[in-house]
């Protein structure tokens, strides 16, 4: 009858939010759940390589925006009336964000999706660009580089982790050698980019940049990404292990901003180094007795993790260290900024070329472990004909270039190693853990280099461009030994992942049964996820 017709609410899919005075709101899926890929896309053979692209994208966004703020400085010094050492924090805050929060969202990622965060990561970074683009003040724009950072944080931590479970294991190395050209390229566009948009159209459009870019992403992530199909649920999350490592990370990086800095007091340096370690020690301690760990200590025991991320820091330490070293070392010679940029271009160019054609140039049977000994060999044979060769551009240039080589061949097989070795359900936490080992080595390099250029030296042999090189050669030789003593993926004890050379196939003579064959793998695809 009439009287018992009653209005019915549509319902919205999404788990219950608890309200004041309701039993509960529910968020809309689009919110809280992944969406399938369409069929006609997830059945396509090659359907991994749309997903590679869209991450590249993420990729590029994140390295451009890194390395074109830099080039801001003087306008918004200019416009905000402020010092140098205020504007700095326009960088800094939001390396340390980046940094901090790098591991917590691959931990959330692992357990809650990780198409999830990527996208909700766009979202945020394409609106704090916009942002960016509108502050009213020196202190909005610093406060909104972090909201921005944020987001770029969730892109980062699990833009490894969808290469990783989009790409098949066949293709896993060069698709991780194509996510690291993409970050090359950003890099190496940078500077060009942020020069060109600074002096045409001013800083504010080196932010709004982002935004055409970050809409186009989002929109092909939400059709072209995999779901995630493998998750490592927990009980909570540990949030005194993130203050521990927030306070780490933050004091770290703030140590190594001040130490080339001589007119800063000794005592403030040492005492952020001091914060750092109690910190870390801490961090440590926390993650062996929490219930719901940031960082599961069993993925440290494997071999291949530890050694893997300290390659990570000594390959990223020395590609960002030439970055400061090159233009002061040409310029102090009496060279343009222009033909010292142009001299510094062939790094990230020959980084590029190889870290996307390594995979088809080198032979198929050589292992990650043969291919990053390799690259660091001959980064320190690059490094060690610096020491000797004068710094003139026509000399400089081809060792860049065989240096940017020898990274783009050690870097993503590096990489592979560490990813291969940690399970499926928790590539969101690896994926963190290797993009924080790159800020770190970025941030360790720039330091490093600082401070060897501003040591004080007599007219004899090392100079002050010549003790910086000493130091990347260093770094190189260590990322040298690492990957000497690192193991190939298929002996990685508990991982569930064979060895890439390896293909599991159908045996013909029995069905049902499986037979090992060795050698490269039929151009056959196999999607890992929806």
């Amino acid at each position: 009858m009439a009287g018992d017709l009653r209005l019915r609410r549509p319902r919205i899919s999404g788990p219950r939010i608890p309200g004041p005075g309701t039993p509960g709101l529910r968020v809309p899926g689009v919110l809280t759940r992944e969406r399938a890929r369409p069929e006609r896309i997830r059945n396509r053979p090659g359907a991994w390589r749309p997903a590679v692209a869209t991450v590249c994208a993420g990729a590029f966004m994140g390295q451009l925006d890194a390395s074109i703020v830099t080039l801001a400085y003087g306008s918004i010094r200019a416009e905000f009336h402020a010092s140098l050492a205020a504007v700095t924090w326009v960088s800094l805050a939001y390396l340390l964000t980046l940094v901090a929060l790098l591991l917590p969202v691959g931990r959330l990622s692992d357990a809650h999706g990780r198409k999830l965060l990527y996208l909700h990561g766009f979202v945020v970074f394409t609106a704090g660009s916009a942002a960016c683009a509108l502050a009213p003040s020196l202190s909005a724009l610093i406060a909104l580089r972090v909201v921005q950072a944020a987001g770029a944080a969730m892109m980062q931590a699990n833009s490894v982790a969808l290469v990783t479970t989009s790409a098949p294991p066949d293709r896993l190395r060069l698709a991780l050698g194509v996510q690291a050209a993409a970050q090359a390229l950003g890099l190496a566009l940078g500077p060009l980019t942020g020069g060109l948009l600074v002096s045409t159209l001013g800083w504010r459009s080196i932010f709004a940049l982002n935004v055409p870019v970050g809409l186009a992403a989002l929109a092909a992530g939400h059709y072209l990404l995999p779901r995630t199909r493998t998750r490592h649920r927990a009980q909570g999350f540990d949030w005194p292990g993130l203050a521990l490592l927030a306070v780490a990370t933050t004091g770290l990086l703030l140590a190594l901003s001040l130490l080339p800095r001589p007119a800063v007091p000794a005592g403030w340096t040492a005492g952020l180094f001091f914060l750092t370690a109690g910190a870390a020690g801490g961090f440590a301690v926390r993650q062996r007795r929490a219930a719901s760990p940031l960082l599961s200590p069993a993925l440290l025991r494997v071999r291949a993790v530890p050694l893997g991320l300290a390659g990570a820091l000594c390959g990223y330490l020395v590609l960002f260290g030439p970055l400061v070293l090159v233009p002061l070392a040409l310029t102090a010679r009496g060279s343009s900024a222009l033909s010292a940029g142009l001299v510094l271009s062939a790094l990230p160019a020959g980084f590029a070329l190889a870290a996307a054609t390594a995979d088809r140039v080198l032979p198929y049977a050589w292992d990650e472990r043969s291919r990053c000994t390799l690259g660091a060999a001959l980064s320190a044979g690059a490094l060690a004909l610096m020491l000797v060769l004068p710094w003139h551009a026509t000399s400089l240039a081809p060792l860049l270039a065989l240096l940017g080589l020898g990274l783009g061949v050690h870097v993503p097989a590096n990489n592979t190693l560490v990813m291969t070795a940690i399970p499926a359900r928790s590539s969101g936490t690896g994926g963190g853990l290797v993009n924080m080992a790159r800020g770190l080595g970025t941030a360790l390099g720039v330091a490093l280099v600082s401070l060897a250029l501003q040591l004080p030296g007599g007219t004899h042999w090392p100079d002050g461009p010549q003790r910086a090189v000493l130091t990347l050669l260093a770094a190189a030789l260590a990322a040298l030994a690492v990957a000497r003593r690192n193991a190939a993926p298929g002996t990685l004890p508990g991982t569930g992942r064979g060895p890439a050379p390896i293909t599991v196939m159908p045996c013909p003579r029995s069905p049902g049964t499986t037979r090992r064959r060795p050698g490269p793998p039929p151009r056959t695809h196999r999607t890992p996820g929806s």
